[in-house]
C-alpha cells in the first residue's frame, strides 16, 4: 500500500464503454486511491453479458463509486453492485438523479420480469434496490467533498435532468469525467457548464464521433415536419423516446407546434409511459436544474404538469432561465394538446395520431407493440429521436431492412419512411475518449490529433482504450510541507537547518514542532520511560570507574534506608546530564537502569548498560583501581571545609548540606552558598573572615574560561 501511495503512475480502465456504447463503468487508481466511474448496462444485452466487466478490477478495494446520470446505461449496474458485490466504498449522485434512479430501475425491474422470459436475465430484485437507496449518498452541484485524500465536486452537464460532470483531484492531479453532456441549451435544461480550471486528464464520451450537430432550430423544424407529414397523409406516427429527458424536450416542441396549427387540434398526441408519469413529480421538484425560460414559467404554472394529470409544483431553479421566466406566467409543461396514455388497451387506434413511448430503443415494451403493430402500414411513420445503440431494432431499421422480426418471431415487412469545442477550451495534457463505437471513436482521434498538430504551444495525447485495457499515465507532482505552529513563530533565515516532525495527511504535508501534535493533529505526545534491571555483586568504586570511561560528568548521590538503618546504603548515579539514572543497590546485587527513550538516550543507556556488564565480567581489585578525582564543585567544597576549619580553630564546627556551609565558632554561625557564594552571618568580624577565605579559595579553584 506504501508503494502504491507514492506511485506516481495513474491507472485507467475502462470496465464498460471502451469502444462501444453503453455499460459505461471506468476503473481509475492514482496514489493508492481507487474510484469507479458511473456503473452502467448494456442496452442490447440481457442478464449477466450485460453487466460491465468489473471482475477486471478488486471490488472490495474501491474508495469511491460517482455516478453521472440516470440513464441505464450509467447507473443500470449498480444495485447489483452495491447488492451482490463485495463493494464496500461510498456512493454519490445528485438528488435528481438519486430521485430518478429509484423509479427507472424500478421499471426496469418489472420489465425484467415481465418479458425475460429467464430468471438468469434478472439481475436484482425490488428489495436490493431499496437496499441500494440506503447506501447512495446525495451531493449538490459545485460541493466538495472529500473522501479518504480524494476530492470531487461535480458541474451541471445538460443531457438530462440532474446530469453531472465530476472533477476529481488526487494528489493535485485533476481528472474531469463528463459523463454525457450537452453543450447546447434545450428547451428546458441548460447546456454543460465549462470548468474554470484546466483539467490534468479529460475523460470525454464520444458517442456522435466526428458528426457536427446542427442548431436546435434545424433540427426541430425537421422533426416538426416530419410529424406534420405523417400525420397529414392519415398515418400514425411513432417516436419512440427514453422515458425521461428527450421525451420531456420533444412533448415541449409538439404541444407548441400542435397551438401554433389549429388544423392538428383533432388529431391527438399521446405520451405512453408510466414511469414517467411517476418522474413527473421529481421534474416539478428539481426545475433548479433546468434553464431560466422553464423557470420563469413554473412561477405562474408547471409546464411537467399535463392537461389530464395533476402534480405535485415546488421548486424551479434547476431549469434553464427561459423555462423559469415562462412559469412566472403559464405553465410550459400543462400541456394542452397531449394526452396521458396509460397502456395500450386504453388506446383507440383509429386515424393518425402521434405517440410518443418508451423504451427509447424499441426493446420490448409498449414502443416494441405499437411499432410492430404500425410498421406494414406505408402510411405510417417512425421517427427515432435518439441515439442507438447496436443490438437494438432502432438502430437496426434505421439500416432501412426489408423486414424485422417480431418478438413473437413472426417476420414482418417494413414499410416506414458538441464535443470538439469543449475539449478546445479545456485543452487538457490527456483526453480519454470512452462512450462511443469504434470507428466513430478513431476518426475522432484522429481529427483532433490533427486539429491540435500545428499548435506547438499546446500538446494533447489522446487515448481510447478498449474494455479492461489499461492505459498508465505519469504525474510527479512537487512535494510541498507546510511549516505551522510554533516552528512558524520566527520564520528561518537561509541555509538555517529546521527540525521538527513531518506529518502527511492524506497528500497535504505539514512540519511541526511536537508539542503542536495535539493541535494540528489527531495525533498525541507520549513519554516512554524505560528501565533495564542487571546482576552486579561488584564495587562502588569498579562500577564508577568503567562508567567514568563514558563521561566524567556523573553525580553520586547515597540513599540511606530509613526504615532499617543496618541496611546497606544505596548509591544513585545520575549520568549524561541526568538523562541516565543508575541505581546500585549493593545488598540484593542489582542495578536499575532508567531512561526516558529517544534515540539518543537509547544510545546512552546501551552503553552504560554495556559499562556496567564489562565491569561484572572484569573485577578488578579496589586498590588497583586509578584514584577518583573529585569534580570541581567538590573539590571546592572540601577546601572551602578545611580552611574554615583551619581559620577558626579546632573548636569550630563546620558541615555541608544540601549545597550550605555551615560553620559555628564560639555560639556564632556562619552560611555559605556554594552555588551563589552568599555569605550571612550573625557577627561582622566573622563574616570579613569568612568572605575573605572564600573568595580568594574561590578564584584559585574556578577554572579560568
Amino acid at each position: 500500500m506504501a508503494e502504491e501511495d507514492s506511485s506516481d503512475v495513474l491507472t485507467f480502465m475502462p470496465l464498460g464503454a471502451g469502444q462501444e456504447v453503453g455499460r459505461s463503468c471506468h476503473y481509475l487508481q492514482f496514489k493508492g486511491k481507487r474510484i469507479m466511474l458511473d456503473c452502467g448496462i448494456h442496452p442490447g444485452m440481457h442478464g449477466v453479458d450485460a453487466l460491465p466487466f468489473v471482475d477486471a478490477v478488486d471490488i472490495e478495494d474501491l474508495d469511491l463509486l460517482l455516478v453521472t446520470h440516470f440513464h441505464l446505461d450509467h447507473c443500470g449496474a449498480l444495485p447489483w453492485l452495491l447488492e451482490k458485490t463485495a463493494f464496500r466504498g461510498r456512493c454519490f449522485m445528485t438528488h435528481a438523479t438519486k430521485s430518478i434512479y429509484r423509479m427507472l430501475i424500478g421499471d426496469f425491474i418489472k420489465i425484467a420480469k415481465y418479458g425475460s422470459g429467464s430468471e438468469s436475465r434478472i439481475l436484482y430484485t425490488e428489495e436490493d434496490l431499496e437496499r441500494s437507496m440506503n447506501k447512495i449518498e446525495v451531493i449538490d452541484f459545485h460541493e466538495q467533498k472529500d473522501v479518504n485524500g480524494i476530492k470531487f465536486w461535480p458541474y451541471v452537464a445538460g443531457h438530462v435532468l440532474g446530469a453531472c460532470m465530476f472533477m476529481i483531484e488526487i494528489a493535485g492531479v485533476r481528472i474531469l469525467y463528463t459523463g454525457d453532456f450537452s453543450r447546447l441549451e434545450d428547451r428546458h435544461l441548460c447546456a454543460a457548464e465549462l470548468p474554470n480550471i484546466t483539467p490534468d486528464v479529460l475523460i470525454c464520451e464520444s458517442t456522435y464521433g466526428t458528426q457536427m450537430h446542427e442548431s436546435r432550430e434545424i433540427r426541430e423544424k425537421r422533426f416538426t415536419s416530419t410529424v406534420h407529414e405523417i400525420v397529414a397523409r392519415g398515418g400514425r406516427c411513432l417516436i419512440p423516446a427514453f422515458a425521461l429527458g428527450r421525451a420531456q424536450e420533444l412533448l415541449l416542441i409538439l404541444d407548441e407546434y400542435w397551438e401554433q396549427h389549429p388544423e392538428l387540434n383533432d388529431i391527438p398526441v399521446y405520451y405512453a409511459s408510466a414511469l414517467a408519469k411517476k418522474c413527473m413529480a421529481v421534474y416539478q421538484t428539481f426545475v433548479s436544474g433546468m434553464n431560466k425560460k422553464i423557470q420563469r414559467q413554473i412561477a405562474t404554472s408547471n409546464p411537467f404538469v399535463f392537461k389530464h394529470v395533476s402534480y405535485l409544483k415546488t421548486f424551479v431553479s434547476g431549469m434553464n432561465k427561459k423555462i423559469q421566466r415562462q412559469i412566472a406566467t403559464s405553465n410550459p409543461f400543462v400541456f394542452k394538446h397531449v394526452s396521458y396514455l396509460k397502456s395500450i388497451d386504453h388506446f383507440d387506434d383509429v386515424g393518425p395520431c402521434v405517440v410518443l413511448a418508451s423504451p427509447g430503443m424499441l426493446q420490448p415494451g409498449l414502443s416494441r407493440e405499437l411499432f410492430e403493430t404500425w410498421c406494414t402500414d406505408s402510411k405510417n411513420g417512425c421517427i427515432v429521436a435518439g441515439y442507438c445503440v447496436e443490438g437494438t431494432l432502432a438502430k437496426h431499421i434505421l439500416s432501412e431492412p426489408e423486414e424485422i422480426v417480431a418478438l413473437n418471431g413472426q417476420k414482418l415487412p417494413m414499410r416506414l419512411q458538441q464535443t470538439s469545442t469543449f475539449i478546445r477550451a479545456l485543452k487538457p495534457p490527456h483526453l480519454v475518449l470512452v462512450h462511443g463505437e469504434i470507428n466513430e471513436m478513431n476518426r475522432l482521434k484522429a481529427a483532433i490529433i490533427r486539429q491540435y498538430e500545428d499548435e506547438p504551444d499546446f500538446k494533447i495525447e489522446v487515448h481510447n482504450p478498449r474494455n479492461t485495457e489499461a492505459l498508465t499515465l505519469h504525474f510527479r507532482g512537487q512535494k510541498t510541507a507546510k511549516v505551522v505552529g510554533q516552528l512558524a513563530i520566527n520564520p528561518p533565515a537561509d541555509n538555517d537547518i529546521i527540525s521538527g516532525i513531518l506529518v502527511r495527511r492524506n497528500f497535504n504535508y505539514h512540519l511541526l514542532h511536537p508539542n503542536d501534535l495535539n493541535t494540528y493533529t489527531e495525533l498525541s505526545n507520549s513519554r516512554l520511560t524505560q528501565r533495564e534491571s542487571l546482576y552486579y555483586d561488584g564495587s562502588l568504586a569498579l562500577l564508577i570507574h568503567n562508567l567514568k570511561q563514558l563521561t566524567s560528568e556523573l553525580t553520586v548521590n547515597e540513599q540511606k534506608d530509613v526504615k532499617d538503618p543496618t541496611v546497606a546504603p544505596s548509591h544513585v548515579i545520575q549520568i549524561f546530564d541526568g538523562e541516565i539514572t543508575v541505581n546500585f543497590h549493593s545488598n540484593t546485587h542489582v542495578i536499575i537502569i532508567d531512561w526516558t527513550s529517544n534515540p539518543v538516550n537509547d544510545m546512552y543507556a546501551d552503553a552504560v548498560v554495556s559499562a556496567v556488564l564489562h565491569a561484572q565480567t572484569n573485577p578488578v581489585p579496589e586498590k588497583s583501581l586509578p584514584q577518583i578525582e573529585d569534580s570541581t564543585e567538590e573539590l571546592k567544597i572540601k577546601a572551602m571545609q578545611g580552611a574554615l576549619h583551619d581559620i577558626c580553630g579546632q573548636n569550630a564546627r563546620v558541615k555541608f548540606e544540601e549545597g550550605i556551609i555551615t560553620a559555628e565558632v564560639d555560639g556564632k554561625t556562619a552560611k555559605i552558598d556554594v552555588n551563589t557564594m552568599n555569605i550571612s552571618c550573625t557577627d561582622p568580624n566573622l563574616q570579613h573572615l569568612v568572605t575573605s577565605v572564600c573568595q580568594k579559595l574561590n578564584a584559585t579553584l574556578t577554572p579560568i574560561p
